[in-house]
């Protein structure tokens, strides 16, 4: 893949905005089912996504990126701190009023079979979405559809065939119709081309790119493939353990990485050369259990830098060169 040119994040308005976002999930336990703990699954995350660019959210499996992009969009319910949609808040609005913002903000899953009924047609699956939304009359809401259908690379035809009936890359061009149905504005891609083959993502990376400069689309990217996010995306967040670590734009992420935790990811990265060498920064141990985090620094377990104040202090997540954010005492 030929990495696109990003575009500068700071060149046009905000479109959403998390503050010290939090997502803990309950532990219970004894006869009366009471509380014992909680699963610190996204702890305190901050973010600015700006109108018409990709934000990638990457980190190991486990680290919250699914679980931060749910609560968004309301999937999961918000512990804590404040999410702004288009300069509105949006956390604690009222079915109703939260129902405008539906049109708003979609997903694209990562298995396309597994978010399809298998015994309904594609095309009444993606009338549904009329149906429910637009006063559109029968045949408009049909011909929507067969738009809908090219507009993704499909076929007219392809209305009454059933899930099981198309590929892999075919049912996630449907999940894809299906997202941008009502024109939205943000789309949440969660390991979108994680299950396709790599000839099929890299179509469909082309297809969310074409749709993005139609539309002015707005992407958070969440996948572990840190070669489809430095393709794709604009910046680049980095989580670990619920945490954000680092965030800056794809050239500052792969180029110059602040934090070890980026550096031991990108370290991973297969060489396309035989004779491209570069040391292997590798991490000892698993991911600490977030029911049970470290104190201090949440990477201190597993950092190959740590020293003794990253056991007791949590490192702030700062401004370290323009536009480059990081949560470390030694970064860089």
């Amino acid at each position: 893949m030929t990495t696109i040119k990003e575009k500068s994040p700071l060149k046009s308005d905000i479109l959403l905005e998390l503050t010290s976002v939090k997502k803990y999930f309950p532990i219970k336990g004894g006869l009366l089912k009471r509380v014992t703990g909680n699963v610190k699954a996204v702890e305190s995350v901050s973010l600015k996504l700006y109108k018409g660019e990709s934000l990638g959210v990457v980190g190991e499996s486990g680290c919250g990126k699914s679980t931060l992009g749910r609560t968004i969009l309301g999937l999961e319910e918000l512990t804590d701190g404040k999410i702004y949609f288009n300069d509105q808040e949006i956390q604690d609005l009222k079915r109703r009023e939260k129902k405008k913002f539906v049109k708003e903000m979609q997903m694209i899953f990562q298995d396309p079979y597994a978010s399809l009924n298998p015994r309904q047609r594609v095309g009444h699956a993606l009338d549904e979405v009329f149906k429910m939304h637009t006063d559109m009359s029968t045949q408009e809401r049909r011909d929507s559809v067969e738009d809908l259908l090219k507009e993704v690379g499909l076929k007219p035809e392809h209305y009454d065939r059933y899930p099981h009936e198309f590929s892999g890359g075919q049912r996630q061009r449907i999940g894809i119709a299906r997202a941008i149905a009502l024109n939205p504005q943000f789309i949440i891609c969660d390991e979108a081309v994680s299950a396709l083959d790599v000839s099929v993502q890299a179509q469909i990376l082309k297809l969310l790119k074409t749709l993005q400069e139609k539309y002015d689309l707005s992407y958070l990217f969440i996948s572990h493939d840190l070669g489809v996010v430095r393709y794709f995306c604009d910046r680049v967040l980095v989580m670990y353990l619920g945490n954000t670590v680092e965030m800056s734009t794809v050239s500052a992420i792969f180029n110059k990485p602040l934090h070890p935790y980026t550096q031991a990811l990108l370290s991973a990265i297969p060489r396309p050369t035989v004779n491209a060498k570069k040391e292997r920064v590798r991490l000892v141990g698993d991911m600490p259990n977030p029911a049970n985090p470290p104190s201090g620094c949440a990477f201190h377990t597993r950092c190959p830098i740590a020293q003794e104040i990253c056991k007791v202090e949590k490192p702030a997540f700062i401004e370290h060169e323009k536009d480059h954010f990081a949560a470390c005492h030694f970064a860089g």
